[in-house]
């Protein structure tokens, strides 16, 4: 997983959301897919040179959570259900809950709710152009 998820420790994000929110990401952008097995919670904690309980909090609430699963024996992995399910109402508050941590960290960067706005929409044009191109 060299590469596909890092965390900085002066980022004023606490190591236990950042590792959250990029094992989230790299799930919904698909460089991880359904399936996929993740490092032991000691080798993600000396890959990224941080506490293995931090890993393995991470990995539990993912799992209590229905993004990753754990098979016995064997590892974690990235499960093959929807991570969101739920009513209407619960998928817009998560939804919610994202867009409000994005427009926090942006501003705490410097950046204006335009200037996120205009980068999603930059994005999701993209993200659009790549799907008709399948």
């Amino acid at each position: 997983m060299a590469g596909l998820l890092a965390v900085d420790p002066k980022h004023p994000t606490p190591l236990y959301a950042q590792l959250e929110r990029g094992i989230r990401a790299a799930i919904g952008s698909g460089r991880l897919q359904a399936g996929a097995q993740l490092p032991t919670v000691r080798q993600l904690a000396v890959e990224l040179s941080i506490n293995a309980n931090t890993v393995s909090r991470v990995y539990v609430d993912l799992e209590r959570a229905g993004v990753l699963e754990t098979r016995r024996g064997v590892g974690t992995f990235v499960s093959g259900l929807p991570a969101i399910a739920g009513s209407k109402r619960t998928r817009d508050a998560a939804l919610r809950a994202i867009v409000q941590r994005c427009l926090d960290e942006a501003a705490a960067q410097g950046f204006t709710a335009d200037d996120v706005r205009q980068q999603v929409v930059a994005m999701a044009t993209q993200e659009e152009r790549r799907g008709s191109e399948s």
